[in-house]
């Protein structure tokens, strides 16, 4: 069984707005799936908005992620087949929730998105405005909690700097989770948790482009290490490996 976190305790105080880093497999998204309900522990307590989430049901789970908490995803997930409109007030009308008048125009131009551009599908827009597309769904419901998984790990740094920037200025004191490998996240959060091989290696307040670069570096390093050790030597048999199949597969004798 391998271990994704352990020995994590961590709070997010509201309205701050928290990075959570680490090189590949340290647990990131991991954690921000538990602190959202989308995954449970095998053990500890997950308090989200005030509650226990152990103690609510899956349906209960589920009414108060749609009401008070607010996604933004690496992949979008916006709906290729409603217009982006229609994308940015799906959180309201799952939850059977009046689309105030005039409330999708509001969302779409607070995050730079015209009237135009919400009668187009997704793929008719940019990456960037795309992002923009989903940041928008992510508030149109006034969450308390914003969770970012890698929202700008398919952008450009100048497109990612501009998305970094409209998440903090539009989150409106909600208390904001982004977990990411990005150095630039730096300028925009009011801490950065570093993560490695599921444990917390530290917390930095006020962190600086400089220090979140060096500490993702080392945390890399220190990951890369780790792989290298565990792969078997050159010609080495792994345990429970067919006699024969590391010559065959991996091209040596």
């Amino acid at each position: 069984m391998v271990t994704a976190l352990e020995g994590v305790s961590l709070s997010f105080p509201a309205g701050s707005f928290t990075a959570v880093l680490g090189a590949s497999g340290s647990g990131k998204s991991t954690l921000l799936q538990c602190a959202a309900g989308l995954e449970r522990p095998s053990s500890g307590v997950v308090r989200l908005c005030g509650a226990d989430l152990a103690r609510l049901s899956d349906r209960r789970q589920t009414v108060l992620r749609r009401e008070r908490v607010g996604f933004v995803f690496q992949d979008l997930n916006l709906l290729p087949e409603l217009s982006v409109g229609e994308n940015i007030a799906l959180p309201l009308r799952l939850g059977r929730r009046r689309v105030p008048r005039g409330g999708i125009e509001a969302a779409a131009a607070r995050v730079g998105l015209s009237e135009g551009q919400l009668r187009r599908l997704p793929a008719e827009l940019s990456g960037g405005q795309q992002q923009r597309a989903a940041i928008a769904r992510a508030l149109i419901a006034v969450p308390e909690v914003i969770f970012a998984d890698e929202p700008t790990g398919a952008l450009d740094p100048h497109t990612a700097s501009g998305v970094l920037r409209l998440l903090r200025q539009t989150a409106d004191g909600a208390t904001v989770v982004i977990v990411t490998h990005d150095p630039q996240v730096a300028g925009f959060c009011d801490r950065a948790v570093f993560l490695d091989a599921g444990r917390v290696e530290a917390i930095v307040d006020e962190p600086g482009p400089a220090e979140v670069a060096a500490r993702l570096y080392m945390l890399g390093e220190r990951a890369a290490g780790r792989r290298a050790a565990s792969r078997p030597a050159m010609g080495q048999r792994a345990a429970g490996e067919p006699v024969g199949a590391a010559g065959a597969s991996g091209g040596y004798a």
